[in-house]
């Protein structure tokens, strides 16, 4: 319960003029404030006219508030226009420091943000928080640097404990498991590694599913290493530099495997550009050989005639153009591991300027997953259905999350709303990959035609891609529960932040905290971090750091921190 009467008292170390500017400009209350998603000016402050108000948002709700402040900037008061709390905060010169301040809050349950716990410790606790953070704020402190170090700053400790907690790690029949072991140390950490391994362990598990069909982890495995053995007699070696246009399919999947295991570095080319975007980014990348999808023709008309077309499909429609049958061989595959593994290249938005080729990184260990299980608690042998682009680096990064898991990977190639939700209630998913577009179709969806489909065995919805809005939010849990994870991060740092149901449930735009292993600093223009609240440059530093651009100069680094050409708080 929460009293009806709650108080802070807190001294501040700086004079009372500068406290005030801050304390009563609640245009800055989100910056210090947890909760409080913005406060939009509705009636402007005037001499003759009546007191400003404000519409506030927080996670759950929309309040209207007016501010009173006194003539000697010593006061002020926050009440509600449409229910009975009230904030009083006051401000004191003091000896011992510069400004006292004291906030009393009347009925906070009605007057306080919905997402903030409602215990009179927790509300006080939230005061302090917010006027730590203006302290802060005055003294420039460097506050805005925060690590995720595990337990006790052992990481490795840390990952190992996940991966036994989880079940990723474990040895119950030997043989499996040396097989796995054996895959592993064949392939590395990588996406067909991943696949090896998962085929060792649990061979007739069902591994994947698309619109046309569907294949356990041995067959993936079998076919993928086939393909790669006819691959390898056609030419393809670790020099050779493929495009792969694809939607998101088993097809896709079996390519960037075989890929793999020959070590080529592959371009996901984007399947949203333009086809003269296709053409400059084939000619730009020095493309021997494009492998796409029937129905994406239309995008590759353009590329010229000295670069081949191959066609996903095990047949292709079109006359004359290769299909993956004619690269897969009958007698037993004999690829051996590459001398390093190819580069997984994925394209920038282009939201800036001309798209950029990223090199992904191929990771060193199961800090990876490890990484996003610290945030995300997902579980093994998930069924798990990746909605957003596989060409992204979003919906690539959690399909090599899917492998260590033994996940059941289902994929659409056109999103569409009501189909999401048939494949949920039909395959009885456990995890949806997404980004927020995808989710505000669904929720824009009748009721009356969601509720046709049995979503009960939806765990968890991972989001990302671009910024979640309060409102999408507040109707998404509103419809599924509290399932939602917001997932920040860029093809150039992989991964930065998670926000879990809990923060989403105090802040619904925030993008939460850093996983296992990661650090995210703010820093201002001179590469200095700022204090907490105010907004800077967003730098992160992980396991994961891509490794440059193909064409293009790196962004700026710091102390082992990449930029991520974004702004935050």
């Amino acid at each position: 319960m929460v009293a009806d009467v709650i108080s802070c008292d807190k001294l501040l170390s700086h004079p009372r003029g500068l406290v005030w500017e801050l304390i009563s400009s609640p245009d800055m209350y989100p910056m210090f404030f947890t909760g409080v998603g913005s406060c939009e000016t509705l009636i402007e402050n005037t001499e003759t006219g009546p007191d400003p108000e404000y519409l506030v948002l927080s996670a759950k709700t929309t309040a209207r508030v007016r501010l009173i402040l006194s003539n000697t900037k010593e006061s002020l008061a926050i009440e509600g226009v449409d229910n009975d709390g009230l904030i009083s905060v006051r401000l004191f010169e003091e000896r011992s420091a510069p400004t006292r301040v004291r906030i009393t809050v009347l009925r906070a349950a009605s007057v306080l943000p919905s997402g903030i716990k409602k215990p009179s410790v927790a509300v006080n606790q939230w005061l302090m928080d917010g006027l730590d953070k203006i302290d802060d704020y005055l003294s420039g402190a460097s506050t805005s640097t925060v690590s995720n170090m595990g337990d006790g700053g052992n990481i490795q400790l840390s990952i190992a404990r996940l991966m036994v907690g989880v079940g990723v790690v474990r040895i119950p029949r030997p043989d499996r498991g040396l097989r796995q072991l054996g895959s592993l140390a064949r392939w590395g950490f990588t996406l067909q590694g991943g696949y090896a391994a998962a085929a060792a362990r649990a061979p007739k598990q069902l591994a994947i599913a698309d619109d046309a069909g569907q294949l356990t982890f041995e067959q993936l495995d079998r076919r993928a290493e086939a393909m790669a053995t006819g691959l390898m007699r056609d030419g393809i070696n670790e020099t050779s530099k493929i495009g792969l246009l694809a939607r998101n399919n088993i097809a896709m999947v079996e390519c960037l495997i075989a890929f793999g295991m020959l070590g080529v570095d592959v371009m996901l080319l984007n399947n949203a550009l333009a086809a003269t975007q296709i053409q400059i980014a084939v000619a730009r990348n020095n493309l021997t050989k494009v492998f796409v999808d029937d129905d994406l023709d239309e995008l590759v008309r353009y590329v010229p005639w000295e670069v081949e077309l191959v066609s996903t499909g095990r047949r292709s429609a079109i006359n004359g153009r290769r299909g993956l049958d004619d690269f897969v061989v009958a007698d037993k595959p004999g690829v051996l591991p590459p001398t390093r593994p190819g580069h997984q290249v994925v394209q920038t938005s282009g939201t800036s300027g001309t798209p950029k080729g990223a090199l992904r990184p191929t990771p060193r260990g199961f800090a990876v997953i490890a990484a996003m299980l610290s945030r995300m608690p997902m579980k093994m042998n998930e069924t798990m259905l990746i909605s957003a682009p596989v060409f992204h680096a979003w919906g690539l990064g959690c399909l090599q999350i899917s492998t260590p898991l033994r996940a059941t990977v289902i994929l659409q190639e056109k999103f569409d709303p009501e189909e999401c939700l048939r494949a949920i209630a039909t395959r009885k998913v456990t995890t949806l990959i997404a980004v927020p577009v995808m989710l505000q179709r669904i929720v824009d969806l009748p009721a009356t035609v969601r509720q046709k489909y049995d979503t009960s065995s939806l765990r968890l919805v991972a989001c990302s891609g671009s910024p979640l809005n309060a409102s999408l939010v507040q109707r998404f849990t509103e419809a599924f529960g509290e399932v939602l994870y917001n997932f920040y991060g860029s093809t150039e740092v992989s991964w930065a932040t998670i926000a879990d149901p809990a923060d989403l449930a105090i802040a619904p735009t925030t993008v939460g905290r850093p996983p296992l292993g990661t650090t995210i600093a703010i820093l201002d223009a001179d590469r200095r971090p700022v204090p907490r609240g105010v907004t800077g440059r967003i730098f992160v530093g992980n396991e994961m750091l891509f490794d440059g651009y193909v064409a293009d100069p790196s962004p700026a680094s710091v102390n082992g921190l990449l930029d991520t050409g974004d702004l935050g708080h």
